[in-house]
């Protein structure tokens, strides 16, 4: 009897603060409307519509981005210290996702809306065969998201700082999954990033 693969868990990361958009803290970047709705609901939704479940991670004061990705049908979970770097909230949130008992992980950014659901779909479909490690390539250059294996378990949760998980990258095999995506390197750093083109 064979078994079904396991969709990997959708991980959005949203805890950033976002100062280069707003060194005053005033604006929260992942709330900026693009195309009607927030830029972090716009994330958050792709990702939905490929794995069936999101965890979504938010710092202590999100300014009501959690209380919008639970609207949506993301699990929700607050890391204290966000603002120590990326690792942190990631291995925060793989912690969080253990009671699921997944087997792989596809680790999307709040601020990164651009990224085309077919992208998404074919990270999903490359975890699920097994990839180790599953990155998209466009042109020769690897973007984001970047998918995870089971089997990099205790290396995702000793990360630590702002590299989030680079390192594994430069460490392991990386499964390269072609793309024709330019959103793979679009994220929403600067006011001006808010426009569509």
């Amino acid at each position: 009897m064979s078994v079904s693969p396991v969709a990997p868990v959708g991980i959005l990361l949203a805890a950033g603060r976002g100062r280069r958009f707003d060194p005053t803290g005033q604006r929260n970047k992942l709330l900026q409307p693009l195309a009607g709705e927030p830029v972090v609901v716009a994330s958050a939704r792709k990702l939905l519509a490929v794995v069936p479940r999101v965890v979504a991670v938010v710092p202590p004061l999100d300014a009501g981005v959690g209380a919008q990705l639970g609207a949506l049908g993301c699990d929700v979970t607050v890391c204290p210290d966000a603002d120590s770097g990326m690792a942190a909230s990631l291995t925060h949130a793989i912690r969080h996702s253990l009671a699921l008992q997944p087997q792989s992980w596809l680790v999307a950014l709040g601020d990164m809306p651009y990224v085309d659901i077919a992208t998404l779909r074919s990270l999903a479909d490359a975890l699920t065969a097994g990839a180790g490690i599953a990155a998209p390539v466009l042109d020769g250059r690897r973007g984001n998201p970047v998918g995870f294996g089971v089997v990099h378990l205790d290396a995702l949760l000793a990360l630590s700082g702002d590299a989030g998980a680079r390192r594994l990258l430069q460490t392991f095999p990386v499964t390269e999954v072609p793309v024709d995506d330019p959103g793979i390197f679009r994220d929403i750093d600067l006011p001006g990033d808010l426009t569509e083109a």
